[in-house]
């Protein structure tokens, strides 16, 4: 069994962005998206117009500082290696107990299909969740998904709307 982190999230965070599980790379650096090959970090400096930072405590600031919460629906499962379609006997993070420490809250990114679909399957409907939640699944940032960075990039914007 593979575990997952703690969330990145402050009293202050207006959205929250979710992945399935951390990578190989990830979990062994104990960071999130941790594989440089990832665009998630470069995409987050990109959207607030500051120059890619390699320190993990310069990044996790950055989030903070603009009121983004970073977390995966995934608690624990089994995975071979670290692809999302390898992940079985999953179990989720406690959303209802995130979301009522976490009142500021008002939407929910999904970085990628796998952490909306497991969200869909084994919380919502299940959690107390407030209902003016808004969610939305946007590209995934992993380097097996082969959509063009831009477009990936434009995608991501919509969460600016939120902050």
């Amino acid at each position: 069994m593979i575990e997952s982190f703690e969330p990145i999230a402050s009293k202050n965070s207006k959205i929250l962005i979710l992945g399935s599980m951390p990578s190989v790379i990830s979990l062994n650096r104990h960071q999130y998206y941790g594989n440089r090959q990832n665009a998630f970090w470069k995409i987050i400096f990109e959207l607030f117009d500051e120059e890619l930072a390699d320190d993990y405590e310069k990044k996790k600031n950055l989030l903070i500082e603009n009121r983004i919460a970073l977390w995966d629906v995934i608690r624990i499962c089994e995975r071979d290696g670290s692809s999302d379609s390898n992940i079985k006997n999953e179990e989720a993070n406690d959303f209802e107990t995130f979301f009522n420490t976490q009142k500021n809250i008002e939407a929910v990114f999904f970085n990628g299909k796998k952490a909306e679909e497991v969200f869909k399957k084994k919380v919502k409907g299940k959690a107390n969740i407030p209902y003016e939640i808004i969610f939305k699944a946007l590209p995934s940032t992993s380097p097996a998904n082969v959509m063009k960075y831009e477009n990936k990039k434009r995608e991501w914007e919509i969460i600016l709307k939120f902050l």
